[in-house]
């Protein structure tokens, strides 16, 4: 499955209504660690079709990041049914990543 791009418009239906657990990544394009786990997440949507993953842009959606209390990037949190089961910060293995969901 894709990488979702999640805005507050879409963030309602794709995230908080999701019959699948999500995987969300909290990133920004000038951040080093963050361009190290993306692939990575990429990839994790590419093998799991029992998940959705994510993609929030801190800087263009930063009331989402305010709304999660991310104060470093990147941030991933896992979601089930809207809630969060899970959460981690800084550049990670795909092993550890895995791990979260």
């Amino acid at each position: 499955m894709a990488v979702l791009t999640i805005t507050m418009d879409n963030f309602q239906s794709e995230v908080m209504q999701s019959d699948k657990p999500v995987l969300l990544d909290f990133w920004a394009s000038w951040c080093g660690p963050c361009r190290m786990v993306s692939p990575i997440v990429d990839e994790i949507a590419d093998e799991r079709d029992d998940i959705k993953v994510g993609k929030i842009n801190v800087d263009e959606q930063p009331a989402l990041a305010q709304q999660f209390g991310v104060m470093s990037i990147p941030t991933l949190v896992v979601m089930r049914e809207g809630a969060v089961v899970n959460k981690a910060v800084g550049a990670m293995p795909k092993a550890q990543i895995l791990s979260l969901l």
